[in-house]
């Protein structure tokens, strides 16, 4: 049984080692042989960075959804400029969840979100926005604030440079949002304290 086993083995091989010329055809050698793809690597980041990346991205969905709900209530060019700016951002950072190969928090429903905390802050905004159009512009600073001291947290804790690229240029945004939010309260005679950012860094953002 076991010199049947052994040459049965060795007849297999012997067929298995001229499969190759036999595929070219009577007459022709084996042909080249493809190299293997290569394996996609996936690039990674640390926990806190990941986690970080997922709550800027629901963050930047609360800014969005909040200025269109406060431009049908006042009707005012700021708040819609700002959420089609708010949407690119929203967007940046899907392009980045997905290069990541992390799971998308973002909720498919407006106002709607899968951080309580998110959640509660929207709900707050939007009643306090509704109250009056000074209201409404003082959220909208305040969203700022909040933006910009999150995403200068997250350049911190990031150390990919693409997502660090990303966070820059959503910060210039967030810097620019302010200033106009800033500027037409001022242009009602109403100045904004910063609640999240050092002042000096206010102050250098929107001028004195």
């Amino acid at each position: 049984m076991k010199t049947r086993i052994f040459t049965s083995t060795m007849i297999l091989i012997a067929c298995a080692a001229a499969l190759p010329a036999l595929a070219g055809g009577p007459g022709h050698a084996a042909g080249p042989q493809k190299a293997p793809r290569a394996a996609v690597t996936v690039p990674t980041l640390s926990t806190e960075a990941a986690a970080t990346l997922l709550w800027m991205r629901e963050e930047e969905k609360l800014a969005r959804d909040v200025y269109v709900q406060l431009y049908q209530r006042w009707k005012k060019p700021v708040f819609s400029q700002i959420a089609t700016s708010e949407q690119r951002h929203f967007d940046a950072l899907g392009v980045k969840i997905r290069t990541f190969g992390l799971t998308d928090p973002a909720l498919p429903v407006a106002g709607q979100f899968t951080d309580p905390d998110l959640q509660a802050a929207y709900d707050d905004l939007i009643a306090s926005g509704k109250l009056s159009y000074v209201q409404a512009l003082t959220v909208g600073a305040t969203i700022e604030d909040m933006d910009i001291r999150d995403l200068q947290e997250a350049l911190e804790v990031t150390t990919d440079p693409a997502l660090k690229t990303t966070y820059q240029n959503l910060l210039e945004g967030s810097k620019s949002h302010l200033r106009a939010f800033v500027r037409l309260l001022r242009a009602l005679g109403v100045e904004y304290a910063p609640q999240y950012m050092d002042e000096l860094l206010f102050d250098a953002i929107v001028g004195v």
